[in-house]
């Protein structure tokens, strides 16, 4: 009777924050990578700039991409702007919105699992994609989050025609 050893090969896979930073780079993005697991980088928008975080983790392997407008919901637009996610959220195929509790500012976030961290080609154009999806929802849904930010104080009414899924450009 013979017996086989097998022996098995530690490997790490690739931190998918590298790829993360490929894309910025490639967007000639200004980021700033805290450690191995976060990642956060400043853009202009068309009305807003946004701050987008990027957060690994590895016993997931999930890859969590949050949005953030640099404004805050009025207080007075609170209820409205909780009434408003939930409205957009219904809409999305992909990611949601939120308000973040500690500053009231609108957010986008999105998750996913990157299972093929070695091929850095796949990870790197899923990660592209996600980012082009993010900021295409906030650019998108500007205008609603606009109003939101805004001091008036907002009745449903007045913010359904920012709401409105629009085709072309004017």
């Amino acid at each position: 009777m013979s017996q086989t050893v097998e022996i098995y090969e530690e490997t790490s896979l690739p931190n998918p924050l590298d790829s993360v930073e490929d894309v910025l780079s490639d967007n000639n993005w200004i980021y700033s990578r805290m450690n191995n697991e976060e990642l956060i980088v400043d853009v202009a928008g068309s009305v807003f700039s946004y701050r987008i975080f990027f957060i690994w983790q590895e016993h997931m392997n999930g890859l969590q991409i949050m949005c953030q407008y640099d404004k805050e919901v009025a207080d007075n637009n609170m209820e409205l702007a909780a009434e408003s996610v939930m409205q957009l959220n219904r809409s999305l195929w992909m990611g949601h919105f939120e308000i973040n509790a500690q500053k009231n500012a609108p957010c986008f976030r999105y998750t996913t699992i990157l299972h093929d961290r070695k091929n850095k080609d796949h990870v790197y154009n899923n990660i592209n994609d996600i980012v082009d999806i993010c900021l295409a929802q906030c650019e998108q849904h500007q205008g609603v989050f606009q109003m939101l930010c805004a001091t008036d104080t907002l009745d449903i009414r007045s913010l359904s025609l920012a709401m409105m899924e629009t085709v072309g450009e004017s």
